[in-house]
């Protein structure tokens, strides 16, 4: 008996396997809108008739519902295909799942914690103005305002970059809803997935989250007391062709480590011989007492892209942050930041110049940089009462490491931490690589480390 022939695979078949592969991918969510018939002929080069009958038969499978005024979503029940969320989403969520602890108010003691106790910021200074800050706002206040975020505040940072011998002018600044946010812009605009970056081994965890939800591929650079590697980093530019390398050049979080110039200019060569691009996070720049050895201050901004915060030092509820680079990037950044969230908040950065302009904040930053001071000297001594070593013995900002016996495992110590209201920070969450040899550690957090159960907690468990 003859086979029959196999039908012709149409236009339509093409574009059914191609939105089903998206949303058995995770690419269109359950629940979203997709193209219209109009948009979708001009997305994909088909005709009109070929996306009703592809959209047709994607409503008849049960994969699209058709909503009349709305057009097609992606139906939100009933399909397997939906019963999972797509693998890099879950993983980023894990990643991040020590934000989630932060957030949460049931720890007595916060040794672990990113950020400094609401006494040693925002009410230290913020809301002393939060009831008088609209008294002058221009009429125009609640517009949108221009995507680069308000020109006084832009104005008053290009003021700040310069005493930090950091030359900019308006175009090469861009606000944002803090650090995390402007490292999202970065990565939206600058990397797509299967790309590879170079990131701090130990770093920065939420990073690695931003980066697993999209796709990217992280190589770790080893940590040293110095700033990165710069054996390992030389090998992995060299050998992993990176397009970025994202890394906190000063209080490293979690080490507490800042890079020396030696090895900041360093790092500048080889980047530059490479064709990479160094993306400079830096919470801590503004606080007093830090050593100001930054690539942007070397590098003019020409192949660095810095980001600075208040969220580490003044409030963390205010939710702003700029991105300091050349004026080209910055244009990129703030077409994706109107398209993602249309502008940041105006009436934030009014109220964020009024403190800075005032000389408020830099008088809140002396006092701040006193008790960090204070508290880290403090710490120190405790952990070496108690037989602790830490990673850096020169660590600047709020963040010291403490290495752990190699008979200890940082997960379970933070389980036993939780047991007894401890919120501990483990070490393998700040890694790639949990084999590496400072997963086996904690981040304590100078600013919340003054309470005697946590000193007797780890005598009992590391001794």
């Amino acid at each position: 008996m003859t086979k029959p022939k196999e039908r012709p695979a149409t236009l339509a078949d093409s574009l059914v396997r191609r939105l089903q592969g998206e949303i058995a991918s995770g690419a269109l969510l359950p629940g979203s809108r997709i193209w219209s018939i109009r948009n979708a002929a001009a997305v994909f080069g088909v005709s009109k008739n070929t996306v009703v009958e592809a959209y047709d038969r994607l409503v008849a499978a049960g994969q699209l519902v058709a909503r009349p005024g709305s057009g097609f979503v992606v139906a939100s029940t009933g399909e397997s295909v939906h019963t999972q969320r797509p693998r890099h989403v879950a993983e980023a969520v894990d990643v991040a799942s020590l934000l989630s602890a932060q957030l949460e108010q049931s720890f007595d003691i916060r040794v672990g914690d990113g950020r400094p106790p609401p006494a040693w910021t925002e009410r230290s200074e913020i809301r002393r103005h939060l009831g008088a800050h609209g008294g002058a706002m221009a009429l125009d206040a609640d517009a949108y305002g221009s995507a680069l975020g308000f020109l006084p505040l832009r104005q008053e940072m290009i003021r700040r970059l310069a005493t930090q011998q950091i030359e900019a002018k308006a175009a090469n600044i861009l606000m944002t809803f803090g650090a995390n946010h402007a490292l999202d812009l970065i990565i939206r605009a600058m990397l797509s997935p299967g790309d590879t970056v170079l990131v701090d081994e130990p770093g920065y965890y939420p990073l690695f989250a931003k980066l697993t939800l999209a796709q990217v591929r992280m190589v770790g650079v080893n940590r040293t007391a110095d700033g990165p590697s710069l054996e390992d980093f030389s090998d992995k530019v060299a050998a992993e062709r990176p397009k970025l390398f994202f890394t906190q050049s000063l209080g490293h979080n979690p080490t507490g480590s800042s890079i020396t110039t030696p090895v900041a200019h360093a790092i500048l060569t080889i980047a530059e011989r490479h064709g990479l691009v160094l993306v400079e996070d830096d919470p801590f720049a503004d606080l007093p007492g830090v050593p100001g050895n930054r690539l942007a201050t070397l590098d003019q901004l020409k192949n660095v892209i810095a980001i600075g915060t208040f969220s580490k030092t003044l409030s963390a509820s205010l939710r702003s942050g700029f991105i300091a680079t050349r004026a080209d990037r910055i244009a990129a950044l703030a077409e994706l930041k109107m398209l993602t969230t249309v502008n940041s908040s105006g009436h934030v950065e009014r109220l964020l110049h009024r403190v800075l302009a005032g000389g408020h904040y830099d008088r809140h930053l002396k006092r701040l940089g006193q008790r960090v001071a204070a508290a880290s000297e403090n710490v120190r001594a405790r952990l070496r009462q108690v037989g602790c070593r830490v990673f850096c013995d020169a660590a600047d900002g709020y963040y010291l490491y403490l290495t752990l016996p190699q008979d200890i495992d940082d997960i379970e110590l933070a389980r036993e931490g939780a047991k007894e209201s401890i919120f501990i920070a483990p070490g393998s969450v700040f890694c790639v690589d949990k084999t590496h040899p400072l997963a086996k550690g904690i981040r304590i957090n100078v600013s919340r480390a003054d309470d005697a159960r946590f000193y007797d907690f780890l005598l009992r468990k590391l001794t």
